[in-house]
């Protein structure tokens, strides 16, 4: 286990009496006037380790597969909400807000009825009930979303889906006007992953059409970076530049999934570039951490978060504190 005391330094981050600037990352982030957010299932709120982590470290909650189109919508035009319910209760019982995701996502819905799915006739109209729908239904108890999730290729092409192939390219479009008129008061947010390097042609795709929604009045307020390193694919020179150049456009950029293959002091000076990056933009608004401890994570091999399997922190969670609170 690690703690203050063993650990003299982190890279250019000191360690010792951390503790004594912020008791935790809810508190450094709060001062700083932003969210830190974790993704968590509800199937494991059930265990004390795993709540407590979440309820005292966290000011804001991802469901990480609660919402996702075959969780909410398993048969066409019958809607499911009990998990995320559970996850949304219990955020709002512990003063955290939820942020959700994935309300149209080419590259991941596995819904078998979907794939009927073989008109435009058809496909508009369910895709637009389901935004409807779960906006609908946390109305009020949601106050961000990641409406489109996913829609570019590594070469800035449009990603083959269902969406791309029968309504054409204005089906994100489409689908952000309908978010807006389902939940008027929600921050509408694109999600993608590899958009971290402003120089790549992903990034520049999305920013291109960041740039247009704006400039035509489409509803969109908020860019995620899924940002997902690991050693071979490691915190790009240009990230606090793509934060800048998005914020730039008048949106908000969240930091919407974070987890940093390593361990040690090298991840958590990693995770610590991150947060820096972050903090210098004002627009910013915080970071989301995809998983509570290493086993919890999507990536455990990678143990890419902020606690190891057995609950304790890493050097990382100081490297993220220090960072924060300092």
């Amino acid at each position: 286990m690690v703690g203050t005391v063993a650990l003299a330094t982190l890279g250019t981050v000191a360690l010792p009496g951390v503790a004594d600037a912020a008791s935790s990352l809810r508190e450094g982030f709060e001062a700083r006037g932003r969210h830190i957010g974790v993704a968590v299932n509800a199937s494991k709120l059930g265990d004390p380790v795993y709540a407590g982590i979440v309820d005292r470290e966290f000011s804001s909650v991802t469901p990480e597969n609660e919402l996702e189109w075959d969780s909410v919508e398993p048969a066409q035009g019958q809607f499911v909400f009990t998990r995320a319910d559970q996850i949304v209760a219990h955020a709002h019982a512990n003063g955290m807000q939820v942020r959700g995701r994935s309300l149209v996502a080419p590259n991941n819905i596995h819904s078998a009825w979907f794939g009927n799915l073989t008109s435009a006739t058809s496909l508009r109209p369910a895709m637009n009930r389901h935004i409807t729908a779960v906006l609908t239904h946390y109305r009020g108890q949601i106050p961000s979303w990641g409406v489109v999730t996913e829609a570019f290729t590594e070469t800035g092409a449009r990603r083959w889906s269902r969406f791309e192939a029968y309504l054409g390219p204005s089906y994100i479009e489409e689908a952000f006007r309908t978010a807006r008129a389902a939940d008027p008061g929600a921050t509408l947010c694109y999600n993608d992953f590899n958009i971290d390097d402003f120089t790549q042609p992903k990034t520049q795709a999305v920013y291109a059409m960041v740039r247009d929604f704006r400039a035509r009045g489409v509803p969109i307020d908020c860019v995620g970076l899924a940002s997902h390193f690991t050693t071979s694919n490691p915190v790009p020179t240009s990230y606090q530049r793509t934060i800048a150049q998005f914020a730039g456009l008048g949106v908000q950029v969240q930091i919407s999934e974070l987890d940093i293959g390593g361990s040690g002091a090298t991840q958590a000076d990693r995770y610590r570039r991150v947060v820096a990056a972050c903090l210098v933009v004002a627009g910013c608004t915080g970071i989301t951490i995809w998983g509570v401890r290493d086993t919890d994570s999507w990536r455990s091999n990678d143990t890419p978060v902020l606690f190891d399997a057995s609950g304790n922190r890493k050097p990382a969670y100081y490297g993220v504190l220090a960072t924060a609170c300092c």
